[in-house]
């Protein structure tokens, strides 16, 4: 960093304070989460079925802002953007203004709407395209918007239909990986979920953990997975893909768009 340069830095981490400490004296340092020594702190989250509203205390100041994609892990990152931002000179407000048009990139919880037959009301489903990258924060935050939402029919309307996740390996995460997949069967979001179909092998660990009318397939592949989505999925349902992207559960992401046509 330049004299004067100002280090916007995660206040939540286990090494929050490794990077404090690299922060040279010339910088000015600005902390965002939701820890109590945060300079902007996230003081309220709602995850909505198609948005985020975060209340948020920018050192000192209260500030309401709002995205157009549900999820805890996106409200940290605007408020880390929105910190960055104003250290930058930007108008906050107008930034806020900018924030509440951005949506999720492909694979990282875009929404889409897949029509099985045009020709009914309730031949759609809902699908989250999740799959890019997985690990325990992330995957409960995609875990807590699948909760959210309701299930559809092709005109918007509430109907009867299952919430269902299809969950790929997460990667790297060391030799407790077996037990940390076993312990998402405890989310409190699950009980909000119908059912959870699994591929690979660390994800087996979860699938044993869950309880016998939750437990979907299990296959060792996402390929094999992929291969059944054909009875995975039905009219009004609501469809979470996530993984790492070397589990490829991508493909079960591909697989479910061919059923129908995806809008």
């Amino acid at each position: 960093l330049q004299s004067g340069g100002t280090a916007v830095l995660n206040a939540d981490l286990p090494t929050s304070p490794v990077l404090l400490a690299a922060v040279p004296d010339s910088a000015n340092r600005r902390l965002f989460g939701q820890a109590g020594d945060a300079d902007w702190r996230a003081t309220s989250v709602e995850i909505a079925e198609d948005a985020t509203v975060v209340e948020l205390d920018a050192d000192g100041d209260k500030v309401i802002f709002k995205l157009a994609t549900p999820g805890r892990h996106f409200a940290l990152n605007g408020v880390a953007a929105l910190a960055a931002a104003d250290a930058a000179g930007a108008d906050l407000a107008r930034a806020c203004i900018a924030l509440s048009q951005w949506t999720a990139f492909e694979g990282r919880g875009t929404r889409e709407t897949v029509v099985f037959d045009t020709g009914t009301r309730t031949g759609v489903f809902t699908l989250i395209d999740d799959a890019y990258n997985a690990n325990p924060t992330s995957l409960s935050a995609s875990l807590e918007v699948l909760a959210a939402s309701k299930p559809r029919d092709a005109d918007g309307a509430e109907t009867r239909g299952r919430r269902i996740a299809i969950l790929g390996d997460m990667l790297e995460l060391g030799d407790d990986a077996a037990n940390i997949h076993a312990l998402i069967a405890r989310q409190p979001t699950l009980k909000s979920v119908d059912i959870v179909h699994c591929a690979g092998p660390l994800m087996h660990n979860l699938w044993t953990a869950l309880p016998p009318h939750r437990r979907g397939e299990w296959c060792e592949t996402a390929q094999e997975l992929a291969g059944k989505v054909r009875k995975l999925a039905g009219p009004g349902d609501v469809v979470l893909v996530k993984g790492s992207l070397g589990s490829r559960v991508s493909l079960c992401v591909d697989a479910l768009r061919k059923l129908g046509q995806s809008t």
